[in-house]
């Protein structure tokens, strides 16, 4: 009984045996193979300087991505059936997609951001119908803080489908401003006043120079456009004190505003 029982066990592994030991190093191979691929991975995106966060994501991702494989590889090995599971997997996996497609455009739009980097935390940028400071990138989405210190927390994707403003990205920008003056007034001392102005002030940069000159014979005014170059830090202010300026000196000048008074204004594009 006892050789029955021995013959029997030798045969068993005289057939698995082989089998057995094939999908035992498939596993441990293919694990060490998919910890120096993510190591690999990790390595080249911070050598790129990829934000961290979807270092950690993709490395992670590309390491169970290809122990799944394994896993397959070492199942087959041993002689069991993984078509039907590789078909339940798939299934699966089409039915998250389907049941989750919102949220995975939201992250493939963050996967998008952090890697082409439209923008960067502490820009103002103007994206998914806000406008505001951006203070977290996440991988579903965005943070920003508008003018008004109120909180908004964006779609990725919304952010990303459609114009993306980014008023930070240059170190310098130009300030359009348009003010009307009368009939009757001495256009070229109008043009030598607001020069003086932007002349005074030591924000205002020389390089590019400021352009002023008529831009409109409107019905009531002559309208002059006022475009002085700042840095970007200093635009708002320079836009309100100049706004604030001009009245005053052409008060002092004798400079006539129609009534009613063409507003001062901002140009975004």
């Amino acid at each position: 009984m006892e050789n029955v029982i021995v013959q029997k066990i030798m045969e068993l592994l005289a057939v698995y045996g082989v089998k057995v030991i094939a999908a035992v190093l498939i596993l441990v191979i293919g694990r060490f193979v998919a910890i120096g691929v993510r190591g690999l991975i990790a390595k080249v995106m911070k050598k790129r300087k990829v934000d961290e966060m979807l270092v950690s994501f993709v490395s992670s991702m590309s390491y169970f991505v290809l122990m799944a494989f394994v896993v397959i590889a070492a199942l087959d090995r041993l002689g069991i059936q993984t078509t039907s599971f590789i078909a339940i997997l798939g299934a699966a996996g089409l039915a998250i997609g389907l049941a989750l497609q919102g949220s995975l455009a939201n992250f493939a739009s963050g996967v998008l951001m952090l890697i082409f980097k439209p923008f960067k935390c502490g820009d103002f940028i103007e994206g998914g119908g806000i406008t505001g400071i951006v203070e977290g990138i996440n991988i579903f989405t965005t943070e920003m803080k508008t003018p008004d210190n109120k909180k908004i927390i964006v779609p990725n994707a919304k952010v990303m489908e459609g114009n993306i403003i980014n008023y930070s990205a240059k170190d310098t920008r130009r300030v359009d401003m348009s003010v009307g003056v009368s009939y009757n007034d001495d256009l070229d001392k109008v043009k030598r006043v607001l020069e003086d102005i932007l002349a005074s002030d030591d924000r205002v940069l020389d390089d590019p120079a400021p352009t002023i000159g008529v831009a409109e014979l409107g019905d009531s005014s002559i309208n002059f456009v006022v475009r002085p170059w700042v840095k970007s830090s200093d635009y708002w202010d320079v836009m309100f004190n100049t706004q604030k300026t001009i009245k005053q000196k052409f008060d002092a000048e004798g400079i006539s505003i129609p009534f009613p008074q063409q507003d001062v204004h901002l140009v975004k594009e």
